[in-house]
């Protein structure tokens, strides 16, 4: 049996990535198709711990640009090798809220370390895992500020400045500008199911296969 799609869900916080990649693991089920949703920071033993580390841990506070670089690949590693590859490698589609294009756009672009010590260490940690499929939600500040006003205490990343979610965002529109054939940007204003809709007819297009299952 062919491999099927490795995809993955970009974006800034609040932009809606997590819950599409939930409708579209929905879309996923409806037509029978087996696959694995997983999360950056995370989806390992290892990696939600990493991922406390990241995002609520008092003493993450002080945290430098440079390690939380290296704590986003350590992540990342471990879930290449325990998680998707084994996944993919039993035939399941994978979807991922996440990738190495969060860490080329947050810690390269808007934490600005340099881009090609942070491409090198995202080859080191994903190897040869591409995603096949990337949606990148894009919204402006305002938008994104207005839907992450919840009750819940808010994580590190989700306290950065304005001047950073611009840089995180320019830069995920230069990204899918570089690499057009995998990178999807979709506008993100959109109501929930007419992004879900635009997403399932882009993936039942460039993947066939995963709206024929249901047919077989």
């Amino acid at each position: 049996m062919p491999r099927l799609p490795f995809i993955t869900f970009e974006g800034s916080e609040g932009c809606g990535k997590s819950t599409q990649v939930h409708k579209l693991a929905a879309r996923l089920e409806q037509n029978g198709v087996p696959f694995l949703v997983t999360r950056e920071p995370g989806g390992t033993a290892i990696g939600e711990t990493i991922r406390e580390l990241l995002q609520f841990a008092p003493h993450g506070v002080g945290m430098t640009a440079e390690t939380e670089l290296l704590l986003f690949e350590a992540s990342r590693s471990q879930l290449v090798r325990e998680i998707i590859k084994p996944a993919l490698e039993r035939s399941l589609c994978v979807i991922s809220d996440r990738f190495f294009d969060s860490t080329t756009v947050y810690q390269g672009a808007a934490r600005k370390l340099d881009g090609q010590v942070v491409g090198q260490l995202n080859a080191f940690a994903a190897g040869d895992c591409v995603p096949d499929l990337t949606f990148v939600l894009d919204i402006d500040l305002a938008t994104a500020q207005s839907r992450m006003q919840s009750p819940r205490q808010p994580d590190r990343m989700e306290q950065q400045s304005a001047e950073f979610y611009e840089s995180v965002r320019a830069a995920y529109r230069e990204l899918a500008t570089r690499e057009p054939n995998r990178i999807v940007l979709i506008d993100g204003s959109q109501s929930q199911d007419k992004i879900d809709n635009q997403i399932w007819q882009i993936v039942s297009n460039r993947f066939p296969a995963l709206s024929l299952k249901s047919k077989i």
